[in-house]
């Protein structure tokens, strides 16, 4: 028997690798982006209640209802955009899985699909198992900022989704209104959806303003925004993800959901639920986290590397060019090895594995880890 893969070019993802290399060789695991903290105990109160008062069956397959109106409620009181609970709301197993239903929804066969890279890994195999074809636009270095230019250029007739990502995996650039608005003048007047990764959505730095593709009344109507509570509450593990779209949108939606997962885990819905009725336990991440980064940006100046502080996200990108021209996955695996500090190629976010000489850290750590990383970090390495 012969088996014909579908994604004949994928293999096991970097943040495999990586991991387990760091693991092998007892070095601190900067590389896959999970926060190295537990969530808050009061969330583990209240999965132990509603597990023990036994919420351990199905739940809807949209989601939980009251946890469904504590999303949209936030959603409101944040952004001041109204989506209906009911109809508009959504919860998955994971903005992963959100991310795959959305493009499932839109995308047939032969439809083009722009992709904005780098760009974190599950986006192209998405497009390419329903058929579609990936179009690939490089944002601008040094920033990683969208070039309109190359976006405009790229737009065919045969355009049907943007794949879009604010704050940014794995450059940290976060969007501004200028972007939305020209987004929305190239594609008012197509027959184009859009589908945006906000997992980062309360992890902006520097007085930055996350602004969602639904804040633009021209983008609202045709975009699926994907969120996540595992990066906004630490709890990755949990896979609890949600997906916002306009009420037509979300029929789609639903009808690719109900056959990847159907529901998502009861308890923890409703656990989710009330730890959200109180808005500081995600109004106030971006100060958590912009301390962190600023610990690790001032350890990264005893370095030999060079870096611009990310806009957002928990990621951190350090330059190396003007040390070495070895290539970023050598140097990452070398730095695990030699260092104990592991880290991601950033050519892995690219489909020609362009290679800018670049790493990416993630600082969603504690402290003294961040530190004890940073002091092996400013050994000799080139």
């Amino acid at each position: 028997m012969t088996l014909f893969s579908k994604l004949p070019d994928v293999g096991t993802t970097i943040f495999t690798v990586m991991s387990k290399l760091a693991t092998d060789c007892n070095a601190i695991n900067l590389a896959q982006g999970f926060p190295g903290f537990d969530c808050y105990p009061y969330l583990h109160d209240l999965v132990n209640y509603y597990v023990s008062e036994g919420y351990n069956q199905y739940a809807p397959m949209s989601g939980v209802p009251i946890f469904k109106q504590r999303i949209a409620e936030k959603t409101s009181r944040v952004y001041g955009v109204d989506f209906k609970a009911e109809s508009e709301v959504t919860v998955v197993s994971g903005a992963t899985e959100a991310l795959f239903a959305a493009v499932t929804a839109v995308v047939n066969k032969g439809d083009e699909v722009i992709l904005l890279e780098p760009c974190y890994d599950s986006y192209a195999p998405a497009v390419v198992l329903n058929g579609g074809v990936p179009v690939y636009v490089s944002l601008r270095l040094p920033d990683f900022s969208v070039d309109w230019d190359k976006v405009k250029s790229a737009i065919t007739d045969k355009t049907r989704l943007i794949m879009v990502n604010t704050p940014h995996n794995p450059c940290g650039y976060v969007w501004t209104q200028k972007d939305l608005d020209t987004l929305a003048e190239l594609i008012q007047d197509r027959e184009i959806y859009i589908v945006s990764d906000e997992v980062y959505e309360h992890i902006t730095f520097d007085g930055r303003e996350h602004l969602p593709m639904f804040s633009h009344p021209v983008l609202k109507e045709r975009t699926f925004a994907c969120g996540s509570f595992g990066k906004t509450f630490h709890i990755t593990g949990w896979k609890i993800g949600y997906c916002l779209a306009p009420e037509k949108l979300t029929a789609e939606f639903r009808k690719i959901h109900q056959f990847l997962t159907f529901s998502t885990a009861t308890p923890l819905q409703y656990a989710l639920a009330d730890f959200m009725m109180e808005p500081s336990r995600y109004l106030h991440l971006n100060a958590f986290y912009n301390r962190k980064r600023d610990l690790f940006c001032r350890g990264l100046m005893k370095t030999d590397f060079e870096f611009t502080p990310a806009q957002g996200s928990f990621f951190q990108l350090v330059s190396y060019g003007h040390l070495s021209q070895e290539s970023d996955y050598d140097l990452a695996v070398r730095m695990t090895k030699q260092l104990g500090v592991a880290s991601i190629p950033v050519s892995v976010f690219y489909h020609d594995k362009t290679d800018h000489k670049m790493l990416r850290f993630c600082f969603a750590k504690e402290d003294e880890v961040l530190e004890k990383a940073l002091e092996l970090l400013q050994g000799s390495i080139f």
